[in-house]
């Protein structure tokens, strides 16, 4: 069964051999010189070695000691940066994150964990919205950071990822061949601009299948196989797929997802926020990653 080190023990003693002698290491560490020494005999009980070599008039470290004190200092390094960084009040507070309903499944559990893990005393409050509404929320000052789907980008914004869209519909669904073509799209969808556009360049007739600000009456549609939609790649979740058109349909542009920062927001955590996106969303848009469950509002 592994032992532990007593960390209590471990900094007398480093104490013991940085000073030279108990009495020194017991007023720098405000003990009695006993408390010292009872520190150094039960780390020495603990390890069953001699750590101090006691037979001259000062202290010297024995071999055996001379090994525990590399490790000591490097185990009292990592505890003492571990409570400064738990217990230091930058590290707490409230983080606003804004992200688009279509890109949070993919990501977002994986940059919450890991920002738990590193600043477990901050709180991240997820807002999740479309694109525009999200900018507005950001001038506001109602996010600190957020994330967006747009073709380019603003002045301020930084891309982390460029995706493509595609088209997606029912598993083996026919929808796609109809003119004509039932597009299924909620009405803030930031993506039915493009589509109709390119729609209308190829001069394929559509039509709307739906009109709602509701996602699950766009996944009703799909589901039933009397619209299509399209979304970023590897976004689709399960029961829609994407449309092996073959030329029929036309192109998609791509779109980026774009990091927008309010002016101010800065210091460890912030950064520690910003930096978890640029890395995860890269790796996660451009992987093979499961579909999430349900279809999520496209921003």
């Amino acid at each position: 069964m592994p032992r532990n080190l007593d960390t209590t023990a471990l900094r007398a003693f480093a104490a013991v051999a940085e000073t030279g002698g108990v009495t020194r290491a017991a007023s720098m560490l405000n003990l009695t010189q006993s408390a010292v020494s009872m520190q150094l005999k039960r780390l020495e009980v603990a390890l069953d070695v001699t750590l101090l070599d006691r037979a001259g008039r000062g202290v010297a470290l024995t071999a055996e000691g001379e090994q525990l004190l590399s490790y000591a200092r490097r185990i009292l390094a990592l505890n003492d940066e571990a409570v400064d960084k738990m217990t230091a009040e930058e590290f707490e507070g409230e983080i606003r994150l804004g992200v688009p309903h279509d890109i949070v499944p993919r990501a977002i559990p994986q940059v919450l964990r890991a920002f738990a893990a590193e600043f477990p005393r901050m709180k991240v409050q997820l807002i999740t919205s479309w694109t525009l509404d999200l900018l507005e929320q950001l001038e506001a000052g109602v996010c600190d950071v957020i994330l967006t789907t747009e073709q380019g980008k603003g002045a301020r914004g930084e891309s982390l990822v460029t995706v493509p869209i595609t088209w997606v519909g029912a598993p083996d669904g026919a929808a796609w061949r109809h003119r004509p073509l039932p597009l299924a799209f909620e009405d803030n969808c930031i993506f039915k601009g493009q589509v109709v556009e390119a729609l209308d360049r190829a001069g394929i007739p559509w039509v709307n299948a739906v009109s709602t600000k509701s996602i699950r009456a766009v996944e009703a549609i799909l589901a039933a196989d009397i619209g299509v939609h399209a979304l970023l790649l590897g976004t689709a979740p399960e029961g829609v797929a994407p449309i092996s058109h073959g030329g029929v349909l036309p192109e998609l542009a791509d779109y980026n997802i774009n990091m927008y920062v309010r002016r101010g927001f800065d210091g460890p955590a912030a950064e520690g926020m910003k930096q978890l996106l640029r890395t995860v969303y890269p790796d996660v848009m451009g992987s093979s990653a499961p579909r999430p469950s349900r279809l999520s509002a496209a921003s």
